[in-house]
């Protein structure tokens, strides 16, 4: 197909050939990837250019309407998959953005906690946010990348990726609520002792040129805010580790693997000034994760077990969205019991 050529009828009668758009890279038409990329840049520039011109407080319910657009707007990719490609991608994608959402709603302990450390105002948070997911776009980008690769090459690598998710689900079920001392980091200490680091905010930069103490002279000087955004970076970096195998085990499409995943991260700087604000609400959740981290790891053995060649989409889908849903309800019950009592 990918020698099809469309003609413009213009008066000069110039041929235009599109059919560059048809060309396969990684599994799916060029048009397909140019049509996401270009939604997301729509998006990026939309969130900078329009909602947030100006450093401002997002409130609760700000938050809550541009999270609930976000997923709206992710939905309705999925539907877009499932018209292009077929149910069995389409649900594939909704699983994987379903994964990928809640963990990156864990993400947000771990991002409140930088936050904490680095007291940064509410104010500035947006900023970090914003530059911080352009990072994971790419980050993404070069994981997903290499991940599609290898696992072309060695299919084995899938048995390895589905060991590591049962691993992690074990272990996050082990380890329970406990959150790294932000104090005690490598990273931090590292910047601190190789870099010029100022102790206080200055306002939404990154880097500010202050005299040196010891030779007076005006050097660079990087800013908290610039510490929590190679913190947050880092933060998606360890988190990539579980969620890209992750999705590997529910499909190794690079095509739905990419876009769920950057789906479900656009979402995340709007819904993290809700969810920093109702924490103490999901206490249930991580143990929830676990146990999908858990079976999404097993179904790929479990798929050899019962000699399918896949473990039903419908089926993943439906378990995944169960034991969220009971962590997520758990929560809420409980907690409202504990704050009523």
């Amino acid at each position: 197909m990918s020698d099809v050529v469309f003609r413009s009828n213009d008066r000069s009668e110039r041929n235009v050939d599109y059919g560059f758009l048809l060309v396969d890279w990684l599994g799916k038409p060029l048009w397909m990837w140019l049509t996401f990329l270009s939604i997301v840049l729509a998006l990026l520039v939309f969130d900078l250019g329009v909602l947030h011109r100006h450093d401002r407080e997002i409130s609760v319910r700000e938050s809550f309407i541009l999270s609930s657009m976000y997923i709206g707007l992710g939905l309705t990719f999925g539907g877009w998959v499932w018209w292009q490609l077929g149910a069995e991608p389409g649900i594939n994608y909704l699983t994987g953005f379903v994964v990928e959402k809640t963990l990156a709603l864990d993400n947000v302990f771990v991002i409140a906690l930088i936050f904490s450390f680095f007291a940064v105002p509410r104010i500035y948070q947006h900023r970090v946010l914003f530059w911080g997911v352009l990072g994971v776009i790419v980050l993404r980008a070069i994981m997903i990348g290499l991940g599609a690769t290898l696992v072309s090459q060695f299919s084995w690598l899938l048995y390895a990726f589905a060991a590591f998710l049962i691993v992690t689900g074990v272990k996050m079920l082990w380890v329970g609520d406990s959150l790294p001392e932000m104090g005690d980091n490598p990273v931090v200490k590292l910047l601190r002792r190789r870099f010029n680091v100022t102790d206080e905010h200055h306002g939404q930069n990154f880097f500010v040129r202050k005299p040196d103490p010891k030779t007076g002279r005006l050097v660079w000087f990087m800013t908290p805010l610039f510490m929590a955004l190679v913190m947050v970076e880092l933060a998606d970096i360890i988190f990539a580790v579980d969620s890209v195998p992750a999705i590997f085990a529910i499909t190794t499409d690079p095509f739905i693997v990419y876009t769920s995943n950057i789906f479900a991260i656009l979402g995340l700087r709007a819904l993290y000034f809700a969810l920093a604000a109702m924490i103490h609400r999901f206490k249930y959740l991580k143990p929830a994760l676990a146990i999908v981290l858990i079976f999404i790891g097993s179904k790929v053995f479990v798929a050899d077990l019962l000699g399918l060649e896949k473990f039903p989409a419908a089926v993943s889908l439906g378990i995944t969205f169960l034991i969220i849903g009971t962590g997520i309800v758990w929560s809420l019950l409980r907690t409202s019991t504990a704050h009523r009592t």
